[in-house]
């Protein structure tokens, strides 16, 4: 059973979310400040967090940056709940580490099945092996990519893209596919957090290595992949 900690200054829809959660067979908690968040966090240990972006005492957006700046919490899956839906919003969510994105208002179905993919996404995977691409080196064990040595800071959902790309250098992936590796076959959100993803990826594997020698591109029609450069891989 997962243990989800909902953070909503909304009563009502604290209420809602907790009773949808628990008729999915989750245990709910709920905070309708960052303050009372906070405590709770200090009680609980979550499996996931949904966390609104408008609270009265501080940003929901300050939160996940601090929490993501935490060695304790910087793998702990949280979904932003937010009544704004521009890509700018979403953009600074996904840069700061946040999994996913839910919209108000939302179905309870679609709730349901944006926790579970991300629940289910977020169980480590058990693999000692270590993958390397011109200078990329990502520890399946550790969770942790460097290129070059130095360290780059992904997000769990950029770690399991960054993953998958690696396991298909050199083919052009579908979006779809995408999906249903790094997301889940029962994911219904919206395509554009693929494309968003990719993009803070990208300017990741860039800004650690100093420069575009490895690429992922974009296959116009189909999705993306990691570009073998000159055809052969080192």
């Amino acid at each position: 059973m997962a243990m989800i900690l909902c953070v909503e200054d909304d009563v009502s829809i604290c209420e809602l979310l907790k009773c949808a959660l628990e008729a999915g067979g989750n245990e709910t908690r709920c905070a309708n400040s960052a303050q009372e968040f906070y405590q709770i966090l200090k009680e609980t240990k979550p499996s996931l967090i949904l966390l609104d972006i408008m609270l009265p005492d501080e940003s929901g957006m300050d939160i996940l940056k601090k929490l993501k700046a935490d060695n304790q919490y910087k793998d702990l899956p949280i979904i932003m709940l937010t009544a704004k839906s521009s890509e700018l919003d979403k953009v600074q969510g996904l840069e700061s580490g946040a999994d996913d994105f839910i919209t108000k208002p939302f179905g309870v179905m679609e709730l349901l099945s944006r926790v579970k993919a991300v629940l289910r996404r977020a169980t480590p995977l058990k693999n000692n092996d270590t993958i390397t691409y011109k200078g990329l080196v990502l520890n399946t064990e550790m969770r942790e990519a460097t290129i070059d040595g130095a360290l780059i800071n992904l997000t769990y959902k950029e770690y399991e893209l960054l993953h998958f790309l690696l396991l298909n250098i050199g083919m052009a992936l579908s979006r779809d596919k995408i999906i249903e590796n790094v997301w889940g076959y029962d994911y219904e959100g919206e395509s554009r957090t693929i494309d968003m993803h990719i993009k803070t990826l990208r300017q990741k594997i860039i800004k650690a290595s100093g420069n575009n020698d490895i690429n992922i591109i974009t296959v116009r029609g189909v999705g993306y992949k990691l570009e073998k450069i000159g055809g052969q891989d080192e």
